[in-house]
């Protein structure tokens, strides 16, 4: 079964190992089509610092890390401008 692959922006990197992925996705109200905007956070794990706040990663479902980690950083596309 393939894993999931999300794109989203780092909005925290306060903790070691482990940044705060925000991802938004784009929903449609069955009855009235008016589309709106949800924001999901997941915490992912980072073997070394790089990730900067602003910047726009692509995160892969992994095996559980700790209590709240089961994301992990595939790759870093660009900054944020």
């Amino acid at each position: 079964m393939p894993k999931r692959k999300l794109q989203g922006k780092v909005v925290s990197t306060a903790m070691q190992k482990t940044v705060v992925v925000e991802v938004e996705t784009v929903k449609e109200n069955p009855i009235y089509k008016k589309k709106y905007r949800t924001h999901k956070k997941y915490k992912a794990h980072v073997e070394n610092g790089n990730c900067q706040t602003g910047d726009i990663v692509t995160i892969e479902e992994c095996a559980p890390i700790s209590k709240d980690k089961r994301w992990r950083i595939l790759e870093k596309e660009s900054e944020e401008k």
